[in-house]
């Protein structure tokens, strides 16, 4: 039994075609235009027009990737390059990639707020602990801040006491 050559009746699981169709697929999920993707494109240092994007999705024949665009797209779409050259995910239509790119979205931007949140209270609770008699002010402005009640004494606590912030 002879093993046909590459591209002989195997599909690839790395190939140029699938770097075409994640391109599509990735643009649509996130909800850009051709126009748009080309732009982030050219931002992110690989200069390419709408044209270019749609010759490359639905060209016949598709237009080829060079190595420098597809990097550019990996970057842009936040992918790594192997990702973008597999094929898409079976089994999950664009809704359900919609809603995990939503997901993960959601996921990194509450990690970066809860560090942003982490700094802001290691920085209040140094200028507590450098300045002990200004902590009634403190949780005063916190509540003009806030708003509410609840909210200021969450935080000023979290500040004061460390929380699950706490720092030696």
């Amino acid at each position: 039994m002879t093993t046909p050559p590459i591209g002989e009746g195997v599909p690839l699981l790395y190939s140029e075609g699938n770097a075409a169709e994640r391109v599509a697929l990735e643009r649509e999920v996130r909800g850009w235009s051709t126009t748009e993707l080309a732009a982030r494109m050219t931002e992110a240092g690989v200069p390419m027009n709408q044209t270019a994007v749609w010759r490359i999705e639905n060209g016949t024949p598709r237009r080829k990737i060079t190595l420098d665009e597809a990097l550019g797209f990996a970057r842009v779409f936040e992918l790594p390059l192997e990702e973008l050259m597999s094929p898409p995910q079976e089994g999950l239509d664009i809704e359900g990639r919609r809603c995990v790119q939503e997901a993960v979205d959601a996921f990194y931007k509450a990690r970066d707020a809860q560090d942003h949140l982490h700094q802001a209270v290691v920085l209040a609770a140094e200028y507590i602990r450098a300045h002990p008699d200004s902590s009634a002010a403190f949780h005063k402005q916190c509540l003009r801040l806030a708003g509410e009640e609840r909210d200021a004494r969450a935080l000023t606590q979290y500040i004061e006491d460390g929380g699950y912030y706490h720092h030696n």
